[in-house]
């Protein structure tokens, strides 16, 4: 995804149909299904905006937490021999494991990907 629409924290996706002329798409890495549609990109961002200000609205008018997207932690399978290896690299490295992992995954994003990764903290 090359330029996620962004708004309060929230990020949502941009998908085409070409059977109904329409621009749609739905707020990215949260549980509740919150979709927009719109005939343009301005459109579209406007119905996301509208669609992450009413999610965050209607779980307040609820007594609910909005949930956001990517609460910070996650459980990565890798297998005995990756995990013995990293957590002696850790160990040789004085860091904790998710360290060496947040340390691999920025050094990944800074080299890989269009966006610069977020600064560690």
């Amino acid at each position: 995804m090359n330029n996620p629409l962004k708004h309060k924290g929230y990020i949502g996706s941009i998908e085409a149909s070409l059977d109904d002329n329409c621009l749609f798409g739905k707020i990215l890495f949260i549980k509740a299904l919150v979709s927009y549609e719109g005939e343009t990109v301005e459109e579209l961002d406007a119905a996301f905006r509208e669609a992450v200000d009413d999610y965050i609205n209607t779980c307040q008018a609820l007594g609910q937490t909005p949930e956001k997207p990517c609460k910070g932690s996650f459980n990565v399978r890798v297998g005995h021999d990756l995990h013995l290896a990293a957590a002696l690299a850790a160990s040789r490295k004085k860091v904790t494991l998710n360290e060496l992992t947040r340390q691999a995954l920025n050094e990944f994003l800074l080299h890989h990907c269009a966006e610069p990764a977020p600064a560690l903290g």
